[in-house]
C-alpha cells in the first residue's frame, strides 16, 4: 500500500484531479466517487483541456435516487462542471432501486476491470456503500443493492468488494481530522468493522491530508 501525504484538502483535490486527467485515453476504464474532496478533484478535471474520446466513466456507488436529486452522486459530478466530451458515461440506475439497479449494472460491468477507481471513506471507515459488519462485505456479484444503509438514503446500489479489488489502480481519497481514527484503523490491517481496509493492498494508494493522518 502507497501512503501519499499532502498538507490540506485542495492539495489532495489537485493531486487526484492530475492523476485522473493521465489516466485518461481512448479504451479506459475509470471509476468515480462521491463526497465532497472527489467533487473538488471533479471540477478541476473540469477545467482541463482533455481529450476524453473514447473513456469509460463508471461509478463505484449510487444513492437510489433520481439522478437530478441532490443525493446523487452523479448528478453531484455533473454539476462540477465535468463534462467529459466524447467519453462514454456508465451512471448507476439508481432510479430502478437496489436490486434492480445493482443487476443492471451487473450486466454492464460485467468483464470490464477498471484502470483506475476513487474512492472515499467516511468517519466510520465506509467505502463505496459498503458499512462495518454488513453482510454486503460478502458479495460475490459484480454490484450489490442495499435498502438497509445506516447512512440515509437508506436504498443504493454499490460495486462489491470483489470488484473493486480487481481495478488496477485503487485511490482512496481522505481528508480531515474527523476521519483520522478511521484512517489509522485502515492503515493498520483488514478489519470488517472499516470496511476500507479491506481494499486490496496491493492496487491501493492512500491520498490523505495531514489531518486525516493525525492520529
Amino acid at each position: 500500500m502507497k501512503v501519499t501525504r499532502l498538507d490540506d484538502p485542495e492539495a489532495v483535490a489537485r493531486y487526484a484531479a492530475d492523476q485522473f486527467a493521465a489516466a485518461v485515453h481512448d479504451g479506459a476504464q475509470l471509476g468515480l466517487a462521491g463526497g465532497s474532496t472527489p467533487m473538488r478533484a471533479y471540477a478541476l478535471l473540469g477545467a482541463m483541456d482533455l481529450d476524453w474520446t473514447g473513456a469509460h466513466l463508471w461509478y463505484g456507488d449510487e444513492r437510489c435516487v433520481p439522478f437530478d436529486h441532490e443525493d446523487s452522486n452523479h448528478g453531484q459530478v455533473l454539476a462540477t462542471g465535468l463534462q467529459a466530451p466524447g467519453a462514454f458515461w456508465h451512471p448507476m440506475p439508481g432510479e430502478l432501486g437496489p436490486e434492480e439497479g445493482a443487476a443492471s449494472y451487473s450486466a454492464d460491468l460485467d468483464g470490464t476491470v477498471l484502470d483506475l477507481l476513487h474512492l472515499g471513506m467516511g468517519p466510520d471507515g465506509h467505502t463505496a456503500s459498503l458499512f462495518p459488519h454488513h453482510p454486503l462485505l460478502d458479495a460475490a456479484t459484480v454490484a450489490a443493492g442495499i435498502a438497509d444503509s445506516p447512512k440515509p438514503p437508506p436504498e443504493r446500489i454499490t460495486l462489491t468488494l470483489p470488484t473493486i479489488n480487481r481495478s488496477r489502480a485503487i485511490v482512496l481519497l481522505v481528508t480531515g481530522a474527523d476521519k483520522a481514527d478511521a484512517l489509522a484503523r485502515v492503515l493498520a490491517g483488514p478489519d470488517r468493522g472499516t470496511p476500507a481496509s479491506l481494499l486490496d493492498r496491493d492496487r491501493l494508494e492512500v491520498v490523505a491530508d495531514a489531518t486525516a493522518l493525525s492520529a
